[in-house]
Formats: C-alpha cells, sequence, structure tokens
C-alpha cells in the first residue's frame, strides 16, 4: 500500500503543478485580452444632462401674434347661428379623421383636430344652444392678427354661372384648358388631382430638360392650342379670367346642361390683381373699387383689357368635377363647400378644419351699407393671394348675387381663431424655464460696458474749447444779454472702471516626438 499511495501523492503533485502552470500562461492572455478590447471598444461618455427639460413649446404662428379671450369678450358670440357653424365643421371632420399619418409640414394646430372631430363625428346636434356649449367645451378662443397690427383682412369669393359650349363656334371661342400633359412641378405626377397653388412649375422638353412654363400672353396667343386639352369654350376672355380668379366655376350649355369645373393647376407665376392695376393707374378710385366696376371697364375698353389681363401672367388649368347643380362646390381640403360659413385661408400656416370667428362690418346688402357681421366660419379652401395670419376670403355662394356681395368686400376685420383646449397656450407657459435675472443696478454701475469706437470718436474737452462754445453761446443769445465774466466751473466727469479682462486662453502644448513613438511601439507590442 505504501508505494501506491506514493504513487498518487506524486500524481496530486503533478496536477497541481499543471494547474498553476495553465493559470500562468492565462494571465497574460487575459491582461492582453482586457487592453486590446478597451483599444477597440473605447468607454462611451454618459449623456451631458440639459439645464432644462424638454418642453412642448406655446403655440407659434408664422408672422402673428396672439391674445387669450374669455367668450364673453367676443362681440357678437352668443348672437351667431351656432348649430350651422357645427355641421360645416363636422363636414372638415370627415377627412381629418380619416388621416393616419402626421402631416408632412409642420403647423401651429398640427393634428390636435382630430380629438374635437372624433367627438363631433358622434354627436348629432339639432339646436345652437348644444352646438355652442360644444365649441366653449372643447375649444380656446384666442384674438389674432399679423404681427404688429391689431385687425386682419377678408375679400369675397364666389362661383361664377357662365355661358358656354362644348364645341368651338363663332360665338364661344374662348377655350378653357385642362392640365397639359408637359407642366411638371416637383413631388408631383400627372396624376396627382390639385397641383400646388404656389412654387415653381416648368414645361418638360424632352426627357431632362426644364424650362418656365408659358405665361398668360403666350397661352392666349395660342402656344397649347390644338393638342385636345380644351374641356369647354366660353364667349370672351373676361369670363375665363374671373373663373380663374374664383377658382371654379358653372359653365351652361346651349342644351340646358351644366359643366362643373375646378382648379386643377397653375403656370408657375405669380397672381397680378388687375383691380390694384386699375387703382395704380387712377383708373378707379380705391373706394369705388369691385369686380363690378372691373367688368365694365373691360367691357368698355377692349384693347385696354387685354393689355390689362396679360399684365396677370398667372393662369389657371381646370379639370371637369362630377357635381350636380344643387351642389355647391369643392375646396381644397375636398370637401363641399357652405355658403357663408367656408373661408379660404393661407394653407401654409393654418390647418383645414380651423374654425374662425370673424366680427366687424361688411357691405353686405349694398355698396354704401354697414352690415353688422359676426360669424364663426371653418377653414375648407385656400388661394394664392391669401396670406397672413388673419387673412381670409369669405364663400357666398354660386350666382349673380353672390358674386355682387362678394366682388365689393376688401375690409379690416377682428379675427379669432378656434384653438384645442389640448394646445392650450398658457398651460404650456406656466411649465417653460424663467430665464436668469439681470444684473442688479450696482454691478453695472461698477462694470459700465462702453463702445471703444464712439467713445474715440469725441474729441478731448480742453478749457479753450470750453471758452469758444460760451462765447459762442453768448453771442447767439437775445439782444441785451450780459456776457458772464468768468467760465463757469464744469464738474469733472466721473472717472469709468474699466471692462474686466477676460482671461487668458490657455496655451496649447504639442505632445513630444519621443511620447508619440512610444506609444506607437507599445500600440504595436500589444497588438501584435
Amino acid at each position: 500500500m505504501a508505494p501506491e499511495a506514493l504513487t498518487n501523492t506524486r500524481n496530486l503533485a503533478r496536477l497541481a503543478l499543471a494547474v498553476i502552470a495553465v493559470l500562468l500562461l492565462l494571465v497574460p492572455l487575459g491582461a492582453f485580452a482586457a487592453r486590446h478590447l478597451r483599444h477597440v471598444h473605447p468607454h462611451q461618455p454618459t449623456p451631458r444632462a440639459l439645464p432644462y427639460p424638454q418642453l412642448e413649446w406655446p403655440l407659434q404662428i408664422s408672422g402673428g401674434q396672439y391674445l387669450p379671450l374669455a367668450w364673453s369678450d367676443i362681440a357678437g358670440w352668443n348672437d351667431d347661428d351656432h348649430l350651422a357653424a357645427y355641421k360645416a365643421f363636422r363636414t372638415s371632420c370627415k377627412p381629418i379623421a380619416a388621416q393616419t399619418a402626421p402631416p408632412a409640414d409642420s403647423k401651429a394646430l398640427g393634428t390636435s383636430l382630430r380629438d374635437p372631430c372624433r367627438i363631433a363625428r358622434g354627436l348629432e346636434l339639432s339646436d345652437g344652444a348644444r352646438a355652442r356649449a360644444f365649441f366653449e367645451e372643447h375649444f380656446l378662443p384666442l384674438r389674432i392678427s399679423r404681427l404688429g397690427e391689431g385687425e386682419g383682412f377678408v375679400t369675397g369669393y364666389y362661383e361664377p354661372v357662365i355661358d358656354g359650349s362644348r364645341t368651338q363656334t363663332d360665338v364661344y371661342n374662348v377655350p378653357v384648358y385642362r392640365r397639359p400633359s408637359n407642366l411638371f412641378v416637383r413631388g408631383t405626377t400627372q396624376n396627382s388631382v390639385g397641383l400646388p397653388n404656389k412654387g415653381e412649375v416648368f414645361r418638360k422638353i424632352g426627357r431632362r430638360k426644364l424650362v418656365p412654363y408659358y405665361d398668360r400672353a403666350e397661352i392666349e396667343d395660342g402656344a397649347i392650342a390644338g393638342r385636345g386639352l380644351e374641356i369647354c369654350w366660353l364667349k370672351d376672355q373676361t369670363d375665363l379670367l374671373f373663373s380663374q380668379i374664383q377658382g371654379s366655376a358653372r359653365v351652361r350649355l346651349e342644351d340646358g346642361s351644366t359643366i362643373r369645373i375646378n382648379y386643377d393647376a397653375h403656370n408657375g407665376y405669380p397672381y397680378t390683381p388687375v383691380g390694384r392695376i386699375l387703382i395704380d393707374r387712377g383708373i378707379i378710385p380705391k373706394e369705388q373699387m369691385s369686380m363690378q366696376k372691373i367688368r365694365e371697364w373691360m367691357a368698355q375698353n377692349p384693347d385696354g383689357a387685354k393689355e390689362l389681363r396679360r399684365q396677370n401672367r398667372s393662369y389657371i388649368f381646370f379639370r371637369e368635377v362630377n357635381l350636380s347643380d344643387k351642389d355647391e362646390a369643392v375646396g381644397a381640403q375636398g370637401v363641399p363647400l357652405t355658403p357663408g360659413r367656408s373661408i379660404a385661408v393661407d394653407k401654409s400656416l393654418h390647418v383645414y378644419g380651423t374654425p374662425f370667428f370673424i366680427e366687424g362690418e361688411l357691405p353686405i346688402e349694398s355698396e354704401q351699407s354697414r352690415t353688422p357681421f359676426h360669424r364663426l366660419m371653418i377653414a375648407q379652401d385656400t388661394g394664392s393671394a391669401i396670406v397672413g395670419p388673419a387673412r381670409a376670403d369669405l364663400y357666398f355662394g354660386a350666382g349673380v348675387d353672390a358674386g355682387r356681395v362678394s366682388g365689393r368686400l376688401r375690409h379690416t376685420m377682428r379675427f379669432v381663431i378656434l384653438v384645442p383646449k389640448g394646445l392650450d397656450p398658457l398651460a404650456r407657459g406656466r411649465k417653460m424655464p424663467v430665464p436668469d435675472e439681470r444684473p442688479s443696478e450696482k454691478i453695472a454701475k461698477l462694470f459700465p460696458q462702453t463702445d471703444p469706437l464712439k467713445s474715440a470718436a469725441k474729441p478731448p474737452v480742453t478749457a479753450a474749447t470750453q471758452a469758444s462754445n460760451n462765447a459762442g453761446k453768448a453771442a447767439g443769445s437775445a439782444k441785451g444779454a450780459v456776457p458772464a465774466t468768468a467760465p463757469v466751473a464744469q464738474a469733472a466727469p466721473a472717472p469709468l472702471a474699466k471692462p474686466v479682462p477676460l482671461p487668458e486662453a490657455r496655451p496649447r502644448i504639442e505632445p513630444s516626438p519621443e511620447g508619440r513613438r512610444r506609444r506607437r511601439i507599445r500600440r504595436h507590442y500589444c497588438c501584435r
């Protein structure tokens, strides 16, 4: 048994020595691995905490200012027909509720109208009191205007009813064009319905070359004639011009049927109001300007009317829409407009479906009348001339009477925008951090900051200069005044303290070449 025990002891000793040897070999490998991992995966610094939390900013409207109001502060709010406004708002809620993705361009209200629309779509109301309670419960009123101004500006528009023909005749020889196939707008295709009414528009030549599209003069002279683009034909260019200004029209054919045409595209040139040109030329006084006055002048001056039209290089292309005579025109939101309740707004600032309360006086009954106008209206359309936070075009329907009323509107009005309560600017403003306090008055006096350029530009005041100034003042005084016998002693100005000097920049010390070589050698050795 003794030899066996001795053998086992030797085997255990050998095993222990082998384990120790393996551990000694693993220690350098572990150090190498740790050094290698530190080299490959450097330590990521922890992100620095921001001094202020990420908070939602209060309501921001580009170029605009707003003031929170109480419902009782809005003149005429209780007297309006809120049920009619509620029905127009529910019409706008259908496309708003169908939106799933966030809007491509951020606006003040964003997607906040979805919550009130979700409630309105499931709430069928039949009396004005409940409709008013709905708006007061889910919205907040804000007085809105352009920055630095107190009021907004309104105009009117309507849907003209004009005579036309499907075929060209001696009477009907002015074409109404649909969108040409060579008209190109970046980011759109030929299948897009309703191209933007602003921005650059090009004419495609071949596969790649893009040039500006034809202007009104070139199109009237036949630049795109004979290409099968004619929807119908009208009597004169004035009817076409006003149809393009309004953005839609009803064309009555000789057989009694009606064609409904709507805006589809434009040629890329900015709109120039022909009425403004007549005012600038002194032809029609500003206070007498209206759509009827422009029509009368054009009828009496056909040659001047041609030149006047071509001052507006913008040209509108239409598409035929499947609407009956009883249906109203369709706005840019894609919903039928409501006469007296729909407005066109600046679509770059406002969201379709936003309620606006507009108050003031308008010549509704006659040109000289001042009819009180206090009405809640819904943004459902837009126009190239509608620019600004408090700018609206009021829709009055179709026909001669609607055209007569809308044609004489160019008035300042007060605007109140109704904002969903989820965007309460006061609640958000209370959470915003307050800026640091200003230095005290004592610190400001100890270290006044002077402009060295202004100080150097002033010449030093000497005794001779002071005496000369006193003599000049005495010579320019009233007759009989007794000059001073001795110069008046001037109080010496208090010496100004110099501005606090800034600390010198820390010198930059370049590392020595030996240190670089050592590190390079060490890195080469550890990675070998």
